[in-house]
């Protein structure tokens, strides 16, 4: 799971890293000043790190979440699992002691067929 989720954010980084690349030869290219062009490009390299930074933030929330929810899951799990052993045991020691009756039964029926 933790391999999964290194591949989200690395390819998150990876469109954050193109759009700015991007962006930033198209700056270059545009017919205006070397000052004004860089001053887009520094704003609009701000800008893509605030929303990578976003990203990055929204995504370790989310993940975080995940695993709490998986976590209390388990435990759910867990807790129900050993509700559902006690409950067997039950069932299966009433099955013991049923068949156990069951045998005394044909114990007695059969002394007294040789008796």
């Amino acid at each position: 799971m933790e391999h999964k989720g290194n591949g989200a954010m690395t390819g998150t980084l990876l469109l954050a890293a193109g759009a700015l690349i991007g962006a930033g030869a198209a700056l270059l290219l545009a017919p205006k000043s070397g000052k004004d062009t860089r001053k887009d490009i520094a704003r609009y390299a701000k800008h893509a790190r605030r929303k990578a930074e976003g990203v990055v933030g929204e995504f370790t929330d989310s993940v975080s979440e995940m695993v709490d929810a998986v976590g209390d899951k388990a435990e759910d799990i867990l807790d129900h699992g050993k509700d559902l052993t006690h409950e067997a045991k039950k069932e299966l020691i009433g099955a013991i002691e049923e068949g156990r009756k069951k045998l005394e039964r044909q114990r007695t029926k059969l002394e007294k067929m040789i008796a």
